[in-house]
């Protein structure tokens, strides 16, 4: 019995599941750059001139949590649209 594979396993099927992954962070990090850029707008209307440092602060917590999040659930839809969750409940 030949075993074919499936989801992530099929090289073809695996370029095109992370391209797509690739293409949605791409996204994300388009809209979090402006998301960014507004919160540190808004941050230096209401506080005035910002030094690098809370600059960096800003950019670091709003960018960094705005792109942790996207790659983590990206990872979920990942698994999840390529059946690895589905394979987790065969045990050979």
């Amino acid at each position: 019995m030949t075993h074919m594979p499936a989801g992530l396993d099929d090289p073809d099927y695996a370029a095109f599941a992370w391209a797509r992954y690739r293409r949605v962070l791409g996204w994300m990090a388009l809209a979090n750059a402006v998301i960014v850029a507004i919160a540190v707008a808004v941050l230096n209307y209401a506080y005035g001139p910002l030094s690098w440092i809370a600059l960096l602060a800003a950019i670091g917590g709003f960018g960094g949590t705005g792109m942790m999040t996207a790659a983590l659930m990206g990872l979920v839809f990942l698994s999840s649209g390529s059946g690895h969750d589905e394979r987790v409940k065969e045990i050979d």
